[in-house]
């Protein structure tokens, strides 16, 4: 840990720093994994598709730098390298070959409802930790991260909400 005047014991703070490095690898394969869907989607719904997948690359991009800078701001080191995120990262691999609409919309959906799960995980852990701040950076993080995951899974048609109770 970094030396800093920060209030938060340095065993909480280190805890925090590295739970939020595994939050950073995801949020950064996340990151990648909309960008992969934005670039290759294709489809009757590709323009509309293409610029969600761009918002929601750019909100993903906001997350890891949030989550970067409060490990910062706790002492911590950041492990923010794209080989760090590949390592760490607990989001499945994004096939490469995908092209239909449908099948990035689920590839997508199911990453980011993998991420908010893990998200939502980790408040508990910040909340129990008496870390208040970044559980509330996380709780934020959770709320766009639903509204978005909303917005692709609508294109879905429904398949995907009784996917999901089902599995």
């Amino acid at each position: 840990m970094h030396p800093t005047h920060n209030d938060l014991p340095a065993k909480t703070r280190t805890k925090v720093a590295r739970v939020l490095n595994q939050l950073l690898a995801d949020s950064s394969d996340l990151v990648m994994q909309a960008k992969q869907a934005h670039w290759n989607v294709r489809g009757p719904s590709f323009i509309a598709l293409h610029r969600l997948f761009d918002e929601v690359y750019e909100h993903a991009g906001e997350w890891s730098d949030e989550i970067a800078e409060r490990i910062a701001q706790l002492g911590g080191q950041v492990f923010g390298t794209l080989q760090a995120a590949a390592k760490m990262t607990r989001l499945a691999p994004y096939p490469l070959e995908l092209v239909d609409e449908k099948d990035h919309v689920e590839q997508l959906a199911s990453a980011m409802a993998k991420f908010g799960a893990s998200v939502r995980e980790s408040i508990d852990v910040f909340s129990d930790l008496g870390d208040q701040d970044t559980a509330d950076m996380c709780t934020e993080i959770s709320r766009q991260l639903d509204k978005d995951l909303w917005f692709v899974e609508a294109h879905q048609g429904g398949e995907g909400a009784r996917r999901s109770r089902r599995g």
